[in-house]
């Protein structure tokens, strides 16, 4: 079997996804979906549902086809639920023999990187809302290509 370095990059950048959107959504407060900072920002459940949107989008172009759809935010735990559904339908794909439709460069500088800043933005968001995310040295996290669900390692080198 060959291995496509590029579309193993490409996972290894899902399961990143995976690990630190996983901390970024797990355990957030009962109201932290509406939380606004001010009229003019989106709130985290819109954030979630935007990542939704890409991870879906970043599926598309992958299979060739540049669709882009926005959703309306869930409730938090749905929105959670459709990020790590998705993440397995975008892993999923990768890991199989199918070509990809677009550059793995392309769908990394669009789709995949976006999803990684407004992953951040959730993280900021729950450190203003006095809910904060644990930092992390992400360096050494235990951070494993086809592990794009809940269930993370609990191997962890938190600080505060």
């Amino acid at each position: 079997m060959v291995v496509d370095n590029k579309k193993e990059m490409l996972r290894h950048t899902v399961a990143t996804l995976a690990y630190r959107g996983g901390k970024a959504v797990s355990n957030a407060p009962k109201d932290f979906a509406t939380f606004r900072v001010n009229e003019t920002t989106r709130t985290p459940g819109e954030i979630l549902a935007h990542i939704g949107d890409l991870l879906d989008w970043a599926l598309c172009v992958a299979k060739g086809e540049y669709v882009y759809k926005e959703s309306p935010p869930l409730p938090w735990e749905e929105g959670v639920a459709r990020f790590f559904a998705a993440l397995k339908e975008l892993d999923s794909y990768l890991a199989s023999a199918a070509p990809l439709g677009y550059p793995a460069e392309k769908i990394f500088q669009g789709p995949i990187a976006d999803a990684l800043t407004h992953v951040g933005q959730i993280s900021m968001l729950r450190r203003m809302a006095g809910a904060p995310v644990r930092g992390e040295s992400y360096f050494k996290a235990e951070i494993v290509i086809g592990r794009v669900g809940r269930e993370q390692s609990t191997k962890r080198r938190e600080f505060d």
